[in-house]
């Protein structure tokens, strides 16, 4: 009866599992059309989260589509296709990656480098993707030894890379914060614009992200040519940015 298709339907919405239910009748392996579960389901509110439903499946189906990685949460639905490694949404323009799992753009530091995790306390390392050690099977970015001496090097490196990453992550934050407030007073009644002020904070967070990232990337490589380059960038733009 229709009665008990509304039940029936309207609990697998609610559980998520209508895209490939079948009919109750165990013998049957019939699918419900879509044309069918509308004129059954009289909840506009159920009816709603069907269609959502329908637009995740097919957003997962294809392989140039994916949603925006944004963690404080963002509908947009964005195409893959020659966008590469930082594409910014237009909606909320969050940069994602789509290359990696990483849910934000990372240059200058890879994707390896973001997959790539080290034990502080037995220095072994991982891939943190699918948690099989990093050696032989990924590529190798350095030297490791087991000799105690060069474990505890290797932590203190990853301690001081790793508070310098977290202090510019932080630093961005506040620029976030401070743009959001200077948003806030720029809306008051006569108040002259502040553009660019609120411009100066969009700057201060893409610094402090590339500087985030950038102790990522120096952790990692060890070609101490490139990286005398490297550093002397990374320390002026530090500078610029700690004066901004």
């Amino acid at each position: 009866s229709q009665p008990c298709w509304n039940e029936y339907l309207s609990t697998r919405i609610e559980q998520n599992m209508v895209v490939n239910c079948t009919c109750p009748i165990s013998e049957c392996r019939a699918q419900p059309t879509t044309a069918f579960i509308r004129s059954i389901v009289s909840s506009e509110e159920i009816i709603a989260k069907y269609e959502k439903a329908l637009l995740r499946v097919y957003v997962e189906c294809c392989s140039n589509l994916t949603w925006c990685t944004n963690p404080q949460g963002c509908d947009q639905i964005l195409l893959k296709d020659g966008l590469g490694y930082g594409a910014a949404c237009s909606k909320c323009s969050w940069m994602s990656c789509f290359n990696c799992n990483f849910p934000e753009a990372h240059y200058p530091a890879s994707c390896s480098h973001m997959s790539h995790m080290t034990c502080a306390k037995c220095n072994h390392g991982f891939c943190w993707r699918c948690l099989k050690p990093w050696r032989p099977t990924h590529k190798d970015y350095y030297n490791c030894s087991a000799m105690v001496s060069k474990a505890a090097w290797q932590e203190k490196r990853f301690q001081d890379y790793n508070e310098r990453c977290t202090f510019h992550h932080r630093a961005r934050e506040f620029a976030m914060s401070l743009r959001n407030r200077v948003s806030s007073i720029s809306e008051m009644p006569k108040m002259r614009t502040l553009t660019f002020v609120l411009d100066a904070c969009k700057v201060l967070e893409q610094a402090r992200k590339v500087l985030a990232y950038s102790c990522v990337y120096s952790y990692y490589n060890q070609d101490a040519e490139s990286m005398d380059v490297v550093e002397q960038q990374t320390e002026s733009l530090e500078l610029h940015t700690n004066a901004l």
